[in-house]
């Protein structure tokens, strides 16, 4: 089977798992499909990477959620799927603010930003997240432009 069709099983099968509540197995799923399209349907990696980040969400694992969005917009495969992404991760921050949990990005952001050093915007930006989490004060100007409005909504 190929890597999309398999794929995309998995994707029906975490979506009944998460119906029945049973996040664990969505996990499993998503993971999965995460390992398969990494490379050969980066579309669908993205993809899974966001379901994630909602499986995430659902179990108030928020540092979780942000690190798995983090990791869809390091390898999203088109200028476009990455503006989603960040548009995406933005909303997942106004969660984490409007919660008053932003805090929890202050720890354990190493294996992310060892991650993605190459992506120097990114890099950039989720340091900048670690900052505001560690109530740091962060100017939106000294961020890159793709980043700005996020930074500005969670510091605003």
């Amino acid at each position: 089977m190929k890597a999309r069709e398999r794929a995309l099983e998995l994707f029906r099968e975490a979506l009944l798992a998460e119906n029945r509540r049973d996040l664990e197995t969505a996990k499993r799923k998503l993971d999965d499909i995460m390992d398969i399209t990494r490379e050969a349907e980066p579309e669908l990696y993205f993809e899974a990477c966001f379901r994630m980040a909602e499986v995430f969400i659902q179990e108030d694992n928020y540092r979780g959620a942000v690190k798995c969005a983090i990791r869809g917009i390091y390898r999203a495969p088109n200028g476009e799927l990455r503006k989603l992404g960040i548009k995406r991760l933005g909303d997942i921050l106004a969660i984490l603010k409007s919660e008053n949990r932003l805090g929890e990005l202050a720890e354990n952001m190493e294996p992310t930003l060892a991650l993605i050093k190459d992506d120097v915007a990114l890099h950039e930006f989720t340091t900048a997240l670690v900052k505001i989490a560690r109530g740091e004060k962060v100017n939106a100007d000294s961020v890159p432009e793709e980043f700005r409005e996020v930074i500005e909504t969670i510091t605003g």
